[in-house]
């Protein structure tokens, strides 16, 4: 066997009992689908074995129904009922919050029929759920969001971090709307921060998904949202309207080893006081839309950046630490032209690879791999824009080489591929780190 290609090494049907059906007109000719919803992962039980949690939304926003299920395809719990597919990846996370060994699901909530406007945050309770059995930990209404007037919109999220600086995450990053809410793990309010309303018109707003990061080394996380960069405790960094189409952001660690915030305006790289150290430019980056960053090239030192350039289409290019265009060549389509994620594939200490749909590609622009055995999603932008195959990277079996952990929300299954060779007993146990717990999988 050639080494380094996938081996299915397991597809794990969604529970039967987790299934819902839906028709759905796909350009004059109606098809029914089977599926549980969107897909979250984590040792919902400490084993060390990786568990996954699929979930649905009243109306397509609010998380209603959760459902916790194994490797084996076996039903562990569900909570609540009903609800449809996510209409973009939702506010539920899985992770081990209180440090116990053991994750835990922690969702905002509300009941399919609670009465209230699908984005609406009137009913919106946040819960924990224990990993192993759902049972309700706690519970808590948060007045700052159920009574902020803020819209529950589809890219209502939540991100675990620290705040509080314990040395692990123990916080948690809610956006719904123009407003940003860090609770602690209690659900207790440490700040909130609205965005102008002039920050609310297509393409001149913050990014769908912020991200996390400790970016001026204090111990305690900052949050970029393209637009802004806000301290651990709330305040701003700073503020700039800089470039269109800051969809997608990150914080990470630069090539010169140094923490940035990247922006997919104009593919901006940012330092913690808002000084510019990489712009590319409207005529290379005309419509950011996705961004991941890793140690993508081999031979050049820390990470590198791989940005969609021109919206929903299958454009990349790669850029080194020093601003350089080193690539520039086209993802295979996916139903929205979304969806790639740096997988580390051969290992930590190599390149990563660009999961990108059913196929696995080099930075330089060679497609390396093809994943075997996933239908062609059904759907388009305008009907099932969620239905392609989304990646969460993770080392779940095997030697530390990660694997794809993929689905497609309006499928019925999970699989998981590994590299070649395969060897079950080199398997030293899952860890989630921020790239499964804070999963991207949109934007």
């Amino acid at each position: 066997m050639e080494e380094h290609q996938p081996i299915l090494q397991r597809r794990i049907e969604i529970p039967s009992g987790f299934l819902v059906e839906e028709t759905v007109d796909l350009g004059g000719r109606d098809h029914t689908f089977t599926f549980g919803g969107d897909i979250r992962m984590g040792d919902l039980d400490g084993d060390g074995r990786v568990e996954f949690v699929t979930f649905r939304c009243a109306g397509g926003h609010k998380p209603c129904f959760i459902g916790a299920f194994d490797l084996d395809s076996m039903a562990l719990w569900s909570f609540g009922e009903g609800g449809e597919q996510p209409l973009r990846p939702g506010a539920v996370a899985v992770y081990d919050i209180d440090g116990d060994g053991r994750d835990e699901v922690i969702a905002a909530f509300a009941p399919h029929d609670g009465g209230a406007a699908p984005d609406s945050c009137e009913d919106l309770r946040f819960v924990i759920l224990e990993g192993a059995t759902g049972t309700v930990r706690h519970e808590a209404v948060v007045k700052a969001i159920s009574a902020s007037g803020e819209r529950f919109d589809p890219s209502s999220r939540i991100l675990v971090a620290d705040f509080q600086g314990h040395g692990r995450p123990a916080s948690l990053l809610i956006r719904t709307g123009r407003l940003y809410t860090a609770l602690a793990a209690d659900f207790s309010v440490l700040w909130t921060y609205r965005i102008p309303e002039a920050w609310t018109a297509y393409g001149h707003a913050p990014a769908y998904v912020p991200s996390v990061g400790d970016i001026d080394g204090d111990g305690r996380d900052e949050v970029n949202g393209g637009y802004f960069l806000l301290d651990h405790n709330g305040s701003p960094l700073w503020e700039k309207d800089h470039a269109p189409h800051c969809d997608s952001v990150a914080i990470d660690r630069w090539s010169d080893g140094q923490m940035r915030a990247f922006c997919s305006g104009h593919g901006t790289v940012f330092d913690s006081r808002g000084e510019v150290a990489v712009s590319l430019g409207a005529e290379a980056v005309p419509h950011g839309q996705e961004l991941r960053v890793a140690h993508f090239i081999k031979g050049l030192p820390g990470n590198q950046m791989i940005i969609r350039c021109n919206g929903h289409t299958p454009d990349v290019l790669v850029v080194t630490g020093e601003g350089r265009i080193a690539g520039e060549w086209f993802l295979n389509p996916t139903t929205n032209n979304t969806g790639m994620e740096a997988v580390y594939w051969d290992g930590p200490k190599n390149a990563a690879l660009v999961c990108n749909g059913a196929a696995l590609w080099r930075a330089s622009g060679s497609l390396e791999h093809l994943l075997p055995g996933l239908p062609t999603p059904l759907g388009n932008k305008e009907r099932l824009r969620m239905s392609w195959y989304h990646c969460i990277p993770a080392n779940v079996c095997g030697d530390e080489r990660e694997e794809v952990v993929i689905y497609n929300p309006w499928d019925s299954f999970v699989n998981i591929y590994t590299p070649a060779p395969y060897d079950e007993s080199a398997f030293e146990g899952y860890r989630a780190g921020p790239r499964q717990y804070n999963v991207r999988i949109m934007n």
